[in-house]
C-alpha cells in the first residue's frame, strides 16, 4: 500500500453579472506632408464579458505580516509531555468497551488523533475482534456502544454489517428525549446511519427516524446536547471538515462535564502550532503568487490565494503534509483563473486555440495566442513543470507527462461546456454530469495528490490510479453537485452554461425547488458509493488518499452551504479568521 508523504482544493464557482466589454485593434493613422489622407482598416472589436468579481480581502503586505507565537522547542517539549501523558491515558482505557470507544471518538474530534493513529489502530482491531466481528458478540451489547462503535470501525475501514443495528426500532420508541443518555442514543445512531452503503435499508431508515425525532425535540434540549444535535442536524459528522469540526469541538469540550484537562491543552496547543506552520505555507504561496503576477495581468478573473489555501488546509491539515498544501494551493489557483478565462473572458476561437496548444504542451506555440493568454499559458506552464520538479526532488519519480495529460482532459471539459455556452446547447442532466465532474477539478487535484504518495514506480502510481477511478469519481461528483448548489441561483439569472439543477429543470419540468431537492437526493447516494469505496480502498490506497479524497466533497458543502463561498470572500471571511489568523 501506497504511504502518503505529502498532500489539497480546488475550485469553481462564481461570477457576478456579466458585463460585455470590447476591445478594439486599428491600424494607426498615416500621414504625409500633402493633404492627402489614407483609408484606415477597423479591426472588427472583440466582445468579451466581465464578471465584477468581489476584490481580495487578503492583501500581500498583509499576508506576508502575519506572524504566531506558537513557535520554538518550548511549545515542541510542552506538546510531547502531553503526548505522553495521553498515552497513559489510553492504556488506562484499553479492556472498558465504552470509555476505550469515547476517547477514540473525542481524540479524533479534536483534531489530535493522528498523533495516535498507531494507538487507535490497535484499539479498533482489539474491540472489533472482541465484540464486533460476528453477531454473537455484539448482540447483547448497549444500543449507544454498538451505534458508536459501528460508525468508528466504517470510517477506519472495518466491514461491519448494518445488521449491527437491526433492533434499534423497538429500543428507539422507548427512548425520552428529556432524558440526555437517550438523545446521546438517538445522535449517536444518526450519525453511524451517515456510514451507510448503497441498498442498506435499516440504515436509510435509521437516519429518516432519528433526523425526525432530533427535529422534533432539539426545541426542548438545552447544553451541550443542544448543541451536538443542532450542529448534527446542519451537517452529519461524516460530512464535515475535520479542521473546522476540531476547532468547534475543542470549545464546545472545554465547556463539558468531566472532560479531561489534558486532552483540551494539548488539542489548543496543536492547533495553535499546526496553524502556525500552515501560517508560513500561506506567506510562502503568497510569494509565488506575487511573482506569478496573474492578479494584475489577468485581473479579469478571481483573485482567491487566501481561499486557494483554505480549500487546501480543508483537504488536509495534518503538519507533515506541508509540501502538499503548498501545491495544491497552487493547482487551485491554476484552476479558478483558468476556469474564468473559458467561463468568462475568453472568445470561442481563442479557448479552442488554448486548448490545443495546452493538449500538445508546446510552448512555442504560444506566439498564436492573444497577449492575456500568453500570460496565462507561460504561468500555467511554468507551474506544472515546476510542480514536477518538486515531486521530482521528492519521490525520485518523473510525474510531468501524467500531470501535462490530467490538464490536458480537464481542460478539453471546459472547451466542451464553451461550446455548450457559445452554441445554445442544453445538455441532459447524464450527459453534463458526465463532464462536468471533471471540470470541477476534483480528478485534477487528486492526480497531484496521487503523484505525492510513496511508490517504488510510475507504473505502480498509474495502476493505483486506475485503481481509483471510482473513489475519484464519486468525490468529484458530490464536489460538483454542491458547487452547483451554491452558485446555480446567480447562475440562472445570469443565463450562463446550464449546470445541474437547470438540466434537470429543463428535461423534467420540475421547478428549481424540486430541482434542488433532487440534487441533494444525488448527494446522498453519491455520499453511499463513496462510502463503500472508501471501506474497499483501505487496503489499496494510503489512508491519506482515501482521506483527501473525502475531505474535497466535505469541503465543498462546507463552502458553498451558505452560497458561493469561493466566489464571496466575505461569506468565508470568518472561517479564514477562525482557522489561519486567530489562535485559540
Amino acid at each position: 500500500m501506497a504511504s502518503m508523504c505529502l498532500l489539497a482544493g480546488p475550485i469553481l464557482g462564481y461570477k457576478r453579472s456579466l458585463t460585455p466589454i470590447s476591445s478594439f485593434d486599428t491600424q494607426k493613422r498615416l500621414h504625409s506632408s500633402t493633404s492627402t489622407s489614407i483609408a484606415v482598416t477597423a479591426v472588427e472589436p472583440v466582445v468579451r464579458r466581465l464578471a465584477n468579481y468581489d476584490p481580495t480581502l487578503w492583501s500581500f503586505d498583509h499576508i506576508q505580516s502575519l506572524s504566531s507565537n506558537y513557535t520554538g522547542e518550548d511549545h515542541v517539549t510542552r506538546a510531547n509531555a502531553l503526548k505522553e501523558t495521553v498515552n497513559m491515558i489510553i492504556r488506562r482505557q484499553m479492556g472498558n468497551l465504552s470509555t476505550t470507544l469515547e476517547i477514540i471518538d473525542d481524540l479524533q474530534r479534536l483534531g489530535i488523533g493522528y498523533h495516535f493513529k498507531d494507538e487507535i489502530h490497535d484499539m479498533l482491531k482489539m474491540i472489533y475482534d472482541h465484540h464486533y466481528e460476528n453477531d454473537a458478540k455484539w448482540d447483547d451489547m448497549d444500543l449507544n456502544l454498538k451505534a458508536l462503535g459501528f460508525r468508528i470501525l466504517r470510517q477506519h475501514g472495518y466491514q461491519v454489517p448494518q445488521d449491527t443495528l437491526c433492533n434499534f426500532k423497538d429500543k428507539l420508541q422507548n427512548l425520552k428525549p428529556h432524558i440526555m443518555e437517550d438523545m446521546v442514543v438517538v445522535l449517536n445512531l444518526y450519525e453511524a446511519s451517515y456510514h451507510c452503503f448503497e441498498n442498506e435499508s435499516i440504515l436509510d431508515e435509521i437516519r429518516d427516524l432519528t433526523t425526525n425525532f432530533l427535529k422534533e425535540n432539539l426545541g426542548n434540549l438545552d447544553g451541550d446536547i443542544s448543541l451536538l444535535v443542532s450542529q448534527a442536524l446542519k451537517f452529519p459528522l461524516h460530512w464535515r471538515v475535520p479542521r473546522v469540526e476540531a476547532k468547534w469541538y475543542i470549545e464546545l469540550y472545554e465547556k463539558r462535564n468531566g472532560s479531561n484537562p489534558i486532552l483540551i491543552e494539548l488539542a489548543k496547543l496543536d492547533f495553535d502550532m499546526s496553524q502556525a506552520i500552515h501560517l508560513e505555507e500561506l506567506k510562502h504561496t503568497s510569494r509565488w503568487w506575487k511573482n506569478l503576477r496573474w492578479d494584475d495581468k489577468l485581473s479579469f478573473a478571481r483573485d482567491r490565494l487566501v481561499e486557494h489555501f483554505m480549500w487546501s488546509l480543508g483537504f488536509t491539515y495534518q503538519p507533515q503534509f506541508s509540501l502538499g498544501r503548498k501545491i495544491l494551493t497552487m493547482v487551485n489557483s491554476l484552476i479558478t483563473y483558468v476556469d474564468d478565462v473559458y467561463d468568462v473572458y475568453g472568445t470561442l476561437d481563442e479557448l479552442e486555440l488554448f486548448t490545443d496548444i495546452v493538449d500538445r504542451w508546446d510552448v512555442n506555440a504560444i506566439k498564436e495566442l492573444p497577449d492575456y493568454m500568453k500570460t496565462c499559458f507561460l504561468g500555467f506552464y511554468n507551474t506544472i513543470n515546476e510542480i514536477s520538479y518538486n515531486i521530482l526532488t521528492e519521490t525520485g519519480l518523473i510525474v510531468l507527462p501524467y500531470l501535462k495529460k490530467a490538464w490536458a482532459d480537464f481542460i478539453k471539459t471546459y472547451m466542451i461546456e464553451a461550446r455548450w455556452y457559445h452554441s445554445g446547447y442544453k445538455p441532459t442532466l447524464e450527459e453534463y454530469l458526465d463532464n462536468a465532474y471533471v471540470s470541477i477539478g476534483g480528478p485534477v487535484i487528486l492526480m497531484h495528490v496521487m503523484c505525492l504518495s510513496s511508490f517504488t514506480s510510475t507504473q505502480q502510481m498509474l495502476e493505483c490510479m486506475k485503481d481509483a477511478e471510482n473513489i475519484i469519481h464519486y468525490s468529484s461528483l458530490i464536489f460538483r453537485l454542491a458547487n452547483d448548489l451554491g452558485t446555480s441561483t446567480e447562475e440562472i439569472a445570469r443565463g450562463d452554461t446550464p449546470k445541474s439543477i437547470q438540466c434537470y429543470m429543463h428535461e423534467s419540468g420540475a421547478t428549481e425547488e424540486e430541482a434542488r431537492m433532487h440534487i441533494k437526493r444525488l448527494i446522498l447516494e453519491t455520499w453511499k458509493k463513496l462510502n463503500k469505496e472508501r471501506l474497499s480502498g483501505y487496503s489499496r490506497f494510503s489512508k491519506e488518499f482515501i482521506e483527501c479524497a473525502t475531505n474535497i466533497p466535505r469541503m465543498a458543502q462546507f463552502m458553498y452551504k451558505e452560497g458561493d463561498g469561493h466566489g464571496h470572500p466575505y461569506i468565508t471571511e470568518s472561517h479564514v479568521l477562525s482557522l489561519l489568523f486567530y489562535p485559540i
